[in-house]
């Protein structure tokens, strides 16, 4: 089994034909197995390493290899990780951590493998491929010079090597513009959902996350500008490609750098609102879910159920604050569930599925006072373009405190996709792409 070695990091060759053996052995078993197996090729190397390379560093490499490789397996798909893609994983992990632990700390005082790292495992968790992630890791090589995209395309393969010619090309656009106005961000993003590989595009989006999440190392004005960067253009680009988490994460951290005492007079009275340690979405939601899990009559209409709750974002309040004049605890939407109910699979599972909406708004009932004039039925009266959902609002104070009012969305399985395909050329829209034709030219993860 062949090992590639970057070549300004040279392995001092090893003496020892017992080590040899011992490889050859390994390398032996490996060739008689059907499918290759990561796992024991890592140990395979392991031993290689060990046998090339007596030194402390050797072995910190081969720990370094393997566990990055099983952390970022493990939050992969299954459905991306078959054989080829775990073997390209590996090879990239291979090649770059070498050169990643000889190279100095960065500015906020991680290690240039961590921050590899940190990134390879937000692209894994928002599910993209072996491609990505071993292209991602690569970047953080091939911008500090240590290795060339040619050498990348012989050594990894064409399709990694043309993601890092991409995502070296989607980073320069930002510094194509002097002035950055709604006008110029709008045509901007634009740009990045029209003309680039929406991987790279992607792959830069978790890029400025992190870089965002370091953002105290960074001189004030350099925050100030990144700050104001990302909420005119990246944090729309990433709610445009359907990463509506990362969107909200960008704006927030942006929010808190560039008003920081607006932040954190929004952030103090959202936390006056919490139970102890644990998030007061967390509670309701293991209410409410217990709650219908145990209900006799939904369970004979519901194969499952799932609630997935959510806190409206410290930047979205604010805008709602200053567009409607309004207070924090006049704010309805503070506080969100989502029911979303996968009926039976029978002859009418239509009309199923809508008396499972309405035997959960019974269940909300019990356990919280409803606010009548906050519920809308968009199952029996659905909206023009097709949305068809039930939502109520209901009041969850107690006796010792007073809380926000919470909103609830009751919907069905098929009801979730249809609006989520909505949201999602909604979200295409806000991003800057109007033309239908541009907008299927765009494939969201």
């Amino acid at each position: 089994m062949s090992v590639i070695r970057p070549s300004p990091i040279p392995i001092p060759r090893c003496r020892s034909q017992v080590l040899y053996r011992r490889l050859h052995s390994i390398q032996l078993i490996q060739r008689r197995r059907r499918r290759w197996n990561p796992r024991a090729e890592a140990e395979a190397t392991a031993v290689e390493s060990t046998a090339r390379s007596p030194e402390a560093a050797g072995g910190k490499m081969v720990v370094e290899l393997v566990g990055a490789f099983n952390e970022v397996t493990e939050r992969m798909n299954s459905v991306w990780l078959s054989t080829s893609s775990s073997r390209l994983l590996f090879k990239a992990l291979k090649l770059s951590i070498p050169i990643l632990q000889s190279l100095p700390l960065a500015s906020d005082g991680r290690s240039p493998l961590s921050k590899a790292l940190s990134l390879s495992i937000l692209l894994a968790d928002l599910q993209m491929d072996a491609e990505v992630i071993s292209a991602s890791i690569l970047s953080e090589v091939v911008e500090a010079n240590a290795i060339s995209i040619y050498e990348v395309r012989d050594q990894i393969g064409t399709g990694t090597a043309h993601l890092l010619h991409e995502i070296f090309r989607v980073k320069n656009i930002p510094f194509k513009v002097d002035v950055l106005d709604d006008e110029t961000a709008a045509s901007l993003r634009k740009f990045y959902l029209t003309y680039y590989d929406i991987r790279a595009v992607i792959m830069d989006l978790v890029s400025k996350l992190d870089e965002m999440r370091h953002l105290e190392h960074l001189p004030k004005y350099r925050q100030q500008t990144l700050s104001l960067e990302v909420l005119k253009i990246y944090s729309p680009l990433a709610h445009a490609v359907g990463a509506n988490h990362l969107s909200l994460e960008l704006e927030d951290i942006s929010f808190r750098y560039l008003f920081p005492c607006s932040y954190l007079y929004l952030d103090s009275w959202l936390r006056s609102h919490e139970n102890g340690s644990k998030p007061l979405i967390d509670e309701y939601r293991e209410q409410l879910h217990l709650s219908l899990k145990a209900d006799f009559v939904l369970g004979e209409m519901v194969d499952d159920v799932y609630v997935k709750g959510r806190y409206k974002s410290r930047y979205s309040m604010m805008k709602k604050l200053l567009r409607d004049g309004r207070k924090p605890e006049e704010v309805n939407d503070v506080l969100g569930l989502r029911v979303i109910l996968m009926p039976k699979s029978v002859a009418n599972d239509v009309e199923l599925g809508e008396k499972a909406c309405y035997r959960t708004s019974e269940i909300i009932r019990s356990l919280w006072k409803e606010i009548p004039h906050r519920t809308k039925d968009y199952i029996a009266r659905p909206k023009e373009n097709g949305y068809r959902s039930l939502h109520m609002a209901v009041d969850v104070s107690d006796s010792d405190q007073r809380r926000p009012l919470m909103e609830i969305q009751i919907r069905t399985m098929d009801m979730d996709g249809s609006a989520n395909a909505g949201t999602a050329s909604h979200s295409l829209y806000k991003g800057g792409l109007t033309d239908p034709k541009e907008v299927n030219t765009c494939v969201l993860f």
